[in-house]
């Protein structure tokens, strides 16, 4: 039988974590990236104890571990920084893996590497970017660009991969008439900067409300402090930015006057804004969820499949699930069209599900009752949000996104299941 061969369009996160499972499943696979040098850009991510696993059993656990921080808590506080709700996380809440906080460029380093040495500098091909494909009888053509020359290019195989993120090519063949992302009206302000640790050192913290918001958590050891991870979340009044102004830069004290009057006892943001040499200013945006992924020989993943809003930190983790699904759909039959279906049936409907839930907050749904409920602060949580009502937001999400420790500890191993 003629070995399968599969063409990736994107190198992130999703796609590179695709490449290294199905070399791994024994599947030939070419990857395509539109950027020529990819460097350790962006801020940090969260990557869950389910995705942590699925890192591990491609042998790359250690370097990952090292490079971010074991995360030991989650805190959802107020936005005077009273705590509504704590819990464990990774290890310290019972799973056989920890949750890692970890710089994104970095992350995407170490998957490139890997990918490299395992599929051949020849099979990663940098500076090209996906124009268009068409499918006859048991191929599908793909057609490239070269960034610097224009000059393009056509690869047949068996299977294309639109890893290619929120303005994916792939998905606008497949669905031409959906238009740009949908914004929620809010912009996300995003820098690391080498801090002194707050609270424990491997605490992540969430304080605020609906309308206005900060993210913080280290994301790796530096110098003898810690790079730590902040978003300034605020609702805004105007139209998304266009698509080229984002990942703009802005100046510190844009965030620090629409932040002003921020106070916590255990972190001085005021300070942290202060000495960030490179703040970021994305919108906040995803995209409705669609009624299919796979189509003959052609499917999605990651943000290409499923752009969602940065809640609960699962987009990255998501991705690296979609590629170990796929790889396994792949590797149990000879039919390529019927293991994108079966990747489509398995993972569709959940990731759909999160897209509406993100739209509510997720598991930080909790901080907009806080605020309803008791603007000024409160002396006991307990008054404001019973523990049922934080149960119910926390346990189902977890369960939703299936992020819960029974599921991830012992459900079974994609790896066993592709050997």
């Amino acid at each position: 039988m003629k070995p399968l061969r599969v063409i990736i369009s994107g190198g992130g996160i999703g796609g590179l974590s695709l490449a290294l499972s199905l070399h791994q499943a024994g599947i030939s696979v070419c990857v395509y990236e539109a950027v020529r040098d990819p460097l350790p850009l962006g801020v940090g991510m969260n990557l869950q104890p389910t995705a942590v696993r699925e890192l591990t059993e491609l042998g790359l656990g250690d370097a990952v571990a090292s490079a971010g921080i074991a995360t030991q808590r989650l805190n959802l506080c107020n936005r005077f920084g009273q705590l509504i709700y704590g819990e464990p996380r990774g290890l310290a809440a019972g799973y056989r893996w920890p949750q890692i906080s970890i710089h994104r460029g970095e992350l995407q380093l170490i998957l490139l590497r890997a990918t490299r040495e395992r599929i051949g500098e020849g099979n990663v091909r940098a500076g090209t970017r996906l124009v268009g494909f068409d499918q006859s009888g048991s191929r599908v053509r793909a057609r490239f660009s070269d960034r610097e020359s224009g000059s393009e290019m056509f690869e047949e195989a068996d299977i294309l991969v639109g890893a290619d993120g929120i303005h994916s090519v792939a998905r606008h063949q497949l669905y031409p008439d959906e238009g740009g992302p949908r914004f929620a009206r809010q912009i996300l302000w995003r820098a690391a900067v080498k801090a002194e640790p707050f609270l424990d050192g491997q605490t992540m913290v969430i304080a605020g409300h609906y309308h206005q918001r900060i993210i913080v958590y280290p994301i790796a050891r530096a110098e003898g402090k810690l790079l730590t991870n902040w978003i300034c979340q605020m609702t805004v009044p105007d139209q998304a930015p266009p698509r080229e102004d984002w990942n703009r830069r802005v100046e510190n004290q844009t965030v620090l006057e629409a932040f002003r009057g921020w106070r916590f006892p255990w972190l001085d943001l005021q300070a942290l804004i202060e000495h960030s040499h490179n703040i970021y200013e994305f919108p906040l945006v995803d995209r409705d969820p669609v009624a299919g992924w796979s189509f003959d020989r052609v499917t999605l993943l990651g943000d290409a499949a499923h752009p969602m809003q940065p809640i609960g930190g699962q987009a990255g983790s998501q991705a690296i699930l979609d590629a170990r699904s796929l790889t396994r759909a792949l590797a149990e039959t000879s039919n390529p069209v019927a293991a994108l279906a079966s990747y489509d049936a398995e993972r569709r409907p959940a990731m759909n599900d999160i897209i509406l839930r993100n739209r509510n907050l997720g598991p930080e749904a909790a901080m907009r009752l806080a605020e309803e409920r008791a603007p000024n602060g409160f002396a006991r949580v307990e008054d404001v949000i019973s523990q049922d009502e934080l149960d119910v937001i926390t346990k189902s999400f977890a369960a939703a996104a299936g992020l819960d420790v029974e599921t991830v500890n012992n459900r079974p191993s994609y790896l066993s299941q592709i050997e």
